[in-house]
């Protein structure tokens, strides 16, 4: 897992533009125009990705799925068997919660989506999501107290053993179908979404999305967008992500 980490983190914007960088300097006396060509690629691609015009743009391409509206959620139970909430990681040993984790900003958006289509919807809850860096608990588990604490849901499934959205997909799809369940809500994240719902798909089950968190709405920002940010370059990075994700699952899966 580490190994497969710190590859994953080269190789995947913003690591790789800071390398073109690093690989600059090293070859400014050597190969100048080498070295040249390193630098505007990564100082651009670093300045591009700062833009929360080019979040906006890009998350265009990507969030495709329409949003559920508001007179849709009570028919849900129509349409579905249960409501499938995807993990987004966890923040570790939260001194404001006594060193408790808790669920991430993304998880927290996700499920009090999920929570509201639940109480509107009646459909039952499965949180998904495994050990985050192989060690408990599970996102799976820490949803399932959030949901219960914070948005008074309780969870009737909780599918522990996943790392991807692949394996999201196919061990939520087992614990459903051994229940005869093959309709599922899943709600993710706006640009998550194509992925995420070909997935479960791919696993046998009818999918229902609901996304939620679209980056690709008017922005509202001073100057159109054009002023870099901190925020923008964090989005751009799981926007790039998402892409080569998407790819690569119509590839490898």
């Amino acid at each position: 897992m580490p190994f497969r980490y710190f590859i994953k983190q080269m190789i995947m914007p913003p690591g790789i533009l800071f390398l073109l960088l690093i690989a600059a300097w090293w070859l400014r006396r050597t190969w100048p125009r080498t070295a040249r060509l390193c630098f505007v690629l990564g100082l651009g691609g670093l300045c591009l990705m700062s833009l929360p015009v080019v979040v906006e743009r890009s998350a265009r391409v990507l969030e495709h799925v329409p949003a559920l509206e508001l007179t849709q959620w009570a028919a849900l139970a129509a349409q579905a068997d249960a409501i499938v909430v995807l993990g987004a990681g966890r923040e570790r040993g939260d001194p404001a919660w006594d060193g408790v984790d808790q669920p991430t900003g993304v998880a927290l958006e996700r499920m009090r989506y999920a929570a509201q289509l639940a109480k509107a919807s009646g459909l039952p809850l499965l949180t998904s999501g495994g050990l985050h860096y192989g060690s408990p608990p599970s996102e799976a588990q820490l949803m399932a107290d959030s949901l219960q604490r914070d948005f008074g849901v309780s969870v009737r499934w909780k599918e522990e053993r996943s790392h991807t959205t692949w394996e999201n997909a196919l061990f939520s799809a087992e614990i459903l179908k051994a229940q005869g369940l093959k309709r599922v809500v899943v709600v993710t994240q706006a640009w998550h979404m194509p992925r995420a719902q070909w997935s479960f798909e791919q696993a046998g089950l009818s999918v229902v999305a609901a996304p939620v968190g679209f980056l690709g709405k008017d922005h509202g920002r001073p100057f159109g967008g054009w002023m870099p940010e901190n925020k923008a370059l964090w989005q751009s990075g799981q926007l790039l992500n998402e892409l080569v994700g998407l790819i690569g699952y119509r590839l490898f899966y």
